[in-house]
């Protein structure tokens, strides 16, 4: 039988700030379908507020819209489809917001996280399996990368879930779906820092932090952090011991020769995770000769960034995109939660506050606003 839930939806993009006021998002009840053919039903208990969710909700990144949004989640398994074998009802799951076809070229290489068919649904707001199964009425909505997490049950393909330990948190175990997935694996995986190296991360909302979390656990040396709010930068300064995490004000007239300073004339690593061209910029000219500029922000479609073409060549830089952190997810979320109970990896230290779902639209004025790193709603 198909199941009601409450979800939030948008159905226009582009709405006018405050979102308090204006709510973008309505709280509905919609009906999901049962779980089809690869297709499990999850009973939600936490979802992670992410700045990818504000880019469709401002309109930075169009997506098929009447649409139940949310990709930043951790649940129960409450109804397995045809084929699904290898869950059980009651195992607890972390959502993934590219789920991975396991037969591509990039799956047959090794690399999920640029899975063909998986970014062509999530696209066109469908599951992996080729169909939406949420509807509002008579009218279908769409998927919001596989997802649509923020509501009290969602139906996703099995490629889009990996089982957790059930003693992990779920307010924590949301945080491993997107901002530690990207933010660690930019650090360990796209960029293969090695212990030693210096390592520069521009723009400090969750998915900064976690690289700041993934650079110290990696053993690089100096840290640098850059953003405009003094709070994240003393967040980013009580990540580790007193002097490891050096911050540097990205309002200052001088901020890259800041950087180039504490790094001896330019990072090994900078990884830019503002979405902004301006801070990609500011990160490629804190970048050594031959070192490595990262990019896990994703700004606007029609931004472009102008490289010079001489320094690319004659210094053997490198610019590197990085996609849910060049991620394995059934590999690397469970070493991200080892280290993370090892304590090398706090990612409890991300999290601002748990909110209700009535409250969502208040809570994206305040990510907007750079008033919070992780919000979480708690079902």
């Amino acid at each position: 039988m198909p199941t009601t839930t409450r979800a939030a939806v948008l159905r226009h993009r582009g709405a006018k700030r405050p979102y308090a006021d204006s709510r973008p998002l309505s709280i509905e009840t919609i009906t999901l379908d049962d779980p089809g053919p690869g297709e499990v039903r999850v009973a939600i208990k936490a979802a992670g507020l992410c700045h990818s969710d504000l880019s469709v909700i401002n309109g930075d990144r169009p997506r098929p819209l009447p649409m139940a949004l949310g990709h930043e989640a951790a649940g129960v398994v409450e109804a397995l489809g045809p084929g699904v074998a290898d869950l059980a009802v009651g195992d607890h799951v972390v959502m993934v917001f590219m789920p991975s076809c396991g037969h591509c070229s990039p799956c047959a290489e090794g690399r999920p996280a640029l899975c063909e068919p998986g970014a062509a649904a999530n696209g066109k707001g469908e599951l992996l399996t080729g169909r939406r199964a949420l509807h509002a009425g008579e009218e279908i909505l769409n998927h919001h990368l596989g997802c649509s997490a923020f509501a009290e049950h969602a139906v996703v393909s099995r490629r889009s879930l990996v089982r957790i330990d059930a003693d992990l948190s779920f307010e924590h175990a949301a945080l491993f779906g997107c901002a530690v997935l990207t933010g660690v694996g930019a650090v360990v995986n796209t960029a293969g820092l090695r212990a030693g190296q210096s390592a520069v991360v521009v723009g400090l909302g969750g998915v900064g932090l976690a690289s700041v979390l993934g650079a110290l656990a990696s053993g690089a040396s100096p840290v640098v952090a850059v953003d405009l709010s003094e709070d994240k930068l003393a967040l980013a300064r009580s990540l580790a011991s007193e002097g490891v995490v050096q911050t540097v004000n990205a309002a200052a007239a001088d901020a890259v020769d800041q950087v180039r300073a504490l790094t001896n004339g330019g990072a090994d690593f900078v990884f830019e995770m503002a979405g902004s061209v301006r801070a990609l910029d500011s990160a490629w000219r804190m970048t050594r000769r031959g070192g490595t500029t990262v990019t896990a922000g994703l700004p606007p479609p029609e931004a472009a960034l102008a490289v010079n073409v001489v320094s690319l060549v004659g210094e053997e830089r490198t610019l590197k995109g990085s996609y849910i952190g060049t991620c394995v997810p059934t590999r690397d979320i469970p070493r991200y939660v080892a280290l993370f109970r090892q304590g090398r990896l706090p990612v409890d230290r991300l999290l601002s506050g748990v909110l209700a779902l009535d409250d969502i639209n208040a809570a994206f004025d305040a990510l907007a606003d750079g008033q919070a790193v992780r919000q979480v709603i708690q079902f």
